[in-house]
């Protein structure tokens, strides 16, 4: 039995330094290949027990660990973590949950402390970007605990203040939390290491508490025994050269060159074989290596690698792998109930589809934050019958696929110009929720549109001095609309009720116009009256309503002025008849 290296995931909110911390600590720059510069996928990355003896130098002298190093899982947030589970729990040993000094706690910080303590994660605080405190002397690489201690005195002050304010807010949630060098008792605290993720200072304290609380309080479930592999997929990719290829996890076990596996899929499990296993360099990120992969013949606990194998069909991200020895109608049972997608649907809503499991999850978190309802998901490109089924969905507002990071297939961009289906595309989660509100919002503003063209909405005009340029037959004069709005064909009051006659058209300049809004000024002709007798220069017209229209009128949304109108109006009415609308 040996001790296996700890799986550590990063999580935090969006744009609080993840990846730039990871990046740091192996030397490269994945974040720049990230849609937004936000992560999007799991990605693994090795760290091994030497280069933390090496980083960490300054802070440990000659003390030695009996952990192998720190394998590092980047995920694109809070919601991706939930699907990387093991045998029901997490699959992370520990966690760092990456806090913004500036920032402090926000939204999905809260999110990613309620996961961490329902999966019973450990975990500590990197306190990002310190470097940005004001009057702050960062040094490269520098462990904080020695910088600190040459920071000009109004630097510590307001670093102490930013701070206290953080853990003040997780002592709000329930947490006792301290700067790591103060804590006595690790059982009882959460450790806060001070980080810049630009400048790596702080990074040795991180490692440091990490392979330490590991080596501490671990240790025993680090224990791995001999026997077959368990591990998730991280990514289905198609490598040049390669062929289709996974990005697992092997977080118990060993997994040889020739073994059968299970693999999880949108269907029946696939039972498949190894063909080659290719391992990141360590420190390499493996989704964007610098490096070749080391074709290796076998691995351990914990370890990322990427696998060849015979065939990897339907095979989804965020599913679970094993290798089949033993009961296999059991193991592919197992299989089949951990890739189920638990995602909440309703017999009214739209249609969303993603590239892996845990982006399917995580967009349909987001979904149901925004009170966007899910009718059907699916992993994977968006077909012909994807654009088919949605077209045919009786809302307007659902006839929508929101797709994350999926192409769209040849057959379904020719079907779309004949199917009243909207397709939203976006490489970044938050990007496409947001593209789908300001879509419906647009909806909803034309939709209003065409209900208030329907009926007759309160309009209030005033004559205009020196614009009547036709007195009868039919009069034409300048009015200047003073509330709501005025269309052709309707007809129009005066203050006191009569009827002055109906509007036969509206001209700007020489544009004919099919109605007026508050504001502007027109030029009207009306069949009926003459000027001078029934109707004169200064006089208020009102848009006639009946008496029937005006219960439809109030459910739409009147703004105030036309609200303020329509009470006018119906005031008018009742002069004639006190029960007018009653």
């Amino acid at each position: 039995m040996s001790i296996r290296q700890p799986i550590v995931s990063v999580l935090g909110h969006v744009d609080h330094g993840k990846t730039s911390l990871l990046d740091y600590i192996r030397g490269t720059a994945v974040w720049k290949g990230e849609a937004g510069h936000i992560t999007q996928h799991i990605g693994a990355t090795e760290v091994p027990l030497d280069h933390i003896y090496e980083v960490c130098g300054q802070l440990i002298g000659s003390k030695k660990f009996d952990v192998p190093g720190l394998l590092f899982i980047d995920t694109p947030g809070h919601h991706a973590f939930t699907t990387l589970r093991a045998r029901g729990g997490s699959l992370a040993d520990i966690a760092v949950l990456v806090v913004d000094i500036n920032e402090g706690i926000k939204p999905q910080t809260l999110e990613s402390m309620n996961i961490l303590r329902k999966y019973k994660t450990p975990f500590i605080i990197a306190l990002n970007k310190i470097d940005l405190v004001q009057g702050w002397h960062s040094v490269k690489g520098r462990p904080f605990i020695l910088n600190m201690k040459e920071q000009s005195e109004d630097a510590t002050n307001m670093f102490e203040e930013k701070m206290y304010k953080v853990i003040s807010r997780f002592a709000q949630e329930g947490y006792s939390a301290d700067r790591y060098d103060r804590i006595e008792d690790f059982t009882r605290n959460i450790a806060l290491v001070p980080v810049s993720a630009r400048t790596g200072e702080g990074v040795p304290d991180l490692l440091l508490v990490l392979i330490g609380l590991a080596q501490r309080f671990l240790e025993q479930n680090l224990r791995t025994e001999e026997g077959p592999a368990r591990g998730t997929v991280l990514e289905v990719k198609e490598e040049k050269g390669l062929g289709p290829t996974i990005d697992v996890i092997v977080y118990s076990g060993e997994l040889r060159k020739g073994d059968i596996l299970g693999l999880g899929t949108n269907g029946r499990p696939l039972v498949t074989k190894v063909k080659a296993i290719l391992k990141p360099r360590p420190l390499d990120e493996i989704r964007d290596p610098r490096d070749k992969f080391d074709s290796v013949d076998e691995v351990t606990a914990a370890a990322g690698v990427k696998l060849l194998c015979q065939d990897l069909d339907g095979v989804v991200a965020g599913g679970p792998l094993r290798v089949i020895k033993g009961d296999k109608q059991a193991i592919l049972d197992e299989i089949a109930e951990e890739t189920k997608v638990r995602i909440e649907v309703v017999d009214a809503g739209l249609f969303i589809k993603a590239d892996a499991l845990g982006s399917l999850e995580a967009l349909a978190f987001e979904c149901a934050h925004s009170q966007i309802p899910i009718h059907k998901y699916e992993v994977g490109p968006i077909s012909k019958r994807d654009v088919i089924e949605v077209s045919a969905y009786n809302d307007q507002l659902h006839r929508a696929i929101l797709a994350f990071n999926v192409p769209l297939l040849p057959d379904a961009k020719d079907a779309l110009p004949n199917h009243d289906a909207k397709i939203f595309r976006n490489d970044v989660v938050y990007g496409l929720i947001d593209d789908y509100k300001l879509w419906v919002a647009e909806v909803q503003r034309m939709a209003e549109a065409d209900k208030r063209s329907l009926v007759a909405f309160p309009g209030k005009v005033r004559m205009l001095p020196n614009c009547v340029f036709r007195v009868s037959k039919p009069a034409i004069f300048g009015v200047r609309v003073l509330t709501g709005r005025i269309r052709t064909g309707q007809r129009m009051i005066d203050s006191t009720g009569n009827e002055v006659g109906k509007i036969r058209s509206i001209r700007s300049g020489e544009d004919v116009k099919k109605e007026a809004i508050q504001g502007d000024e027109v030029a009207i002709s009306i069949d009926g009256p003459t000027v001078g007798r029934q109707i004169n220069v200064e006089d208020i017209l009102y848009v006639d309503i009946l008496e029937s229209e005006v219960k439809a009128i109030s459910s739409h949304a009147l703004n105030p002025d036309e609200k303020l109108t329509l009470d006018e109006l119906i005031e008018i009415k009742r002069k004639k008849d006190r029960f007018w609308s009653m």
